[in-house]
This record gives structure tokens, C-alpha cells and sequence, in this order.
């Protein structure tokens, strides 16, 4: 009966500190995404008021900026120069997002994201890895996408066909 007793209370106690560790856990991603989610809000806020080194600061210094063309792969250094002239003249683009899902794994340091965005293409769809050093995030990659509703999507590929044909026909010389 004793044995009962104490595995018991043994069972108690193993599950309440397991479920300690899940509040725990809980707690820090809900923490980190909350961080993320403001990190890139005013990233985006960065764009919209022109503010080049705080956009540019946000992101790592590999990182990579893929845009809607598909000859835009950015590295970090080719996209500061592109935009530069967007940023001086104090009109760089306005990303507002309206939706996001954000994702860390297991160990804190890498998260990943899908957001839509409105923007002035009309609603775009943005996504990213990030990564987490010295307690801060900071964008590894961002891909941004037009968003082509289903029901069009036949008109979109024979208005792409022929600059995806020219495209394609220089990549694979």
C-alpha cells in the first residue's frame, strides 16, 4: 500500500512540474512572437517614413530581400543600394500588414513568418526566416509576392508567358 502511496504522489508531482514547463514554454513563444511582431511592424513602418538605417538595420548582414520580379534576389548590400534612392527621396514603399502568423522553433532562436500585406500592388503576400542573437531578431530572408486569385490565374500565366520564356531561356545558358 505504501508503494501505491508513493507512486502516487510521485505521478503528482512529475505531472505538475511538467505542466509548469508547458506554462513556461507557453509563455516564452507567446513572448518572442510579441517581440517579432513589433520588431516587424516598425520594419515596415521603417519603409513607409523613409527611415533608411532603422529598415536596414532590422535586417542580418546575410540577409536576403527576394521581391515580385523574378530577377529580384537581393543580398543585403545590392538591396541598400536599390533603395537608397527610394528612401532619399522620401518615398520608399507603405507594406501595411493586416494578417500574420508567426512560428519559433523549439530552441528560440529561429522563427519563421507569412504575412499579407496592403500595399499599392494591392494585397501582397510577404514571408521570412529570422534569426535571434544577443536577444535581438533580426530578418535572414523576406520574400514579398503578388497575390493572383485563383479565378485569374490562366489570364496572369499567358500574360507572363513570353518575358517567363526570355527569362528562363538566359538562366539556362
Amino acid at each position: 500500500m505504501t508503494k501505491k502511496i508513493i507512486l502516487i504522489i510521485f505521478l503528482a508531482f512529475f505531472t505538475a512540474c511538467q505542466n509548469k514547463h508547458s506554462e513556461t514554454e507557453n509563455i516564452t513563444v507567446s513572448s518572442e512572437k510579441e517581440a517579432i511582431n513589433t520588431m516587424l511592424d516598425a520594419w515596415h513602418k521603417s519603409a513607409s517614413e523613409s527611415k533608411f538605417d532603422s529598415y536596414f538595420d532590422a535586417m542580418a548582414a546575410n540577409s536576403v530581400f527576394i521581391a515580385t520580379d523574378a530577377k529580384e534576389n537581393w543580398n543585403k548590400k545590392d538591396f541598400e543600394a536599390f533603395s537608397k534612392p527610394f528612401f532619399d527621396r522620401g518615398k520608399a514603399w507603405d507594406f501595411t500588414p493586416v494578417k500574420r502568423n508567426i512560428y519559433v522553433s523549439t530552441d528560440g532562436n529561429i522563427a519563421w513568418f507569412d504575412e499579407l500585406l496592403n500595399t499599392w500592388m494591392g494585397v501582397c503576400r510577404g514571408s521570412g526566416v529570422l534569426s535571434k542573437t544577443d536577444n535581438t531578431w533580426k530578418i535572414e530572408q523576406y520574400v514579398l509576392s503578388v497575390t493572383i486569385p485563383n479565378t485569374h490565374i490562366t489570364d496572369v500565366i499567358a500574360i507572363k508567358k513570353e518575358m517567363d520564356s526570355v527569362f528562363l531561356s538566359k538562366l539556362n545558358k
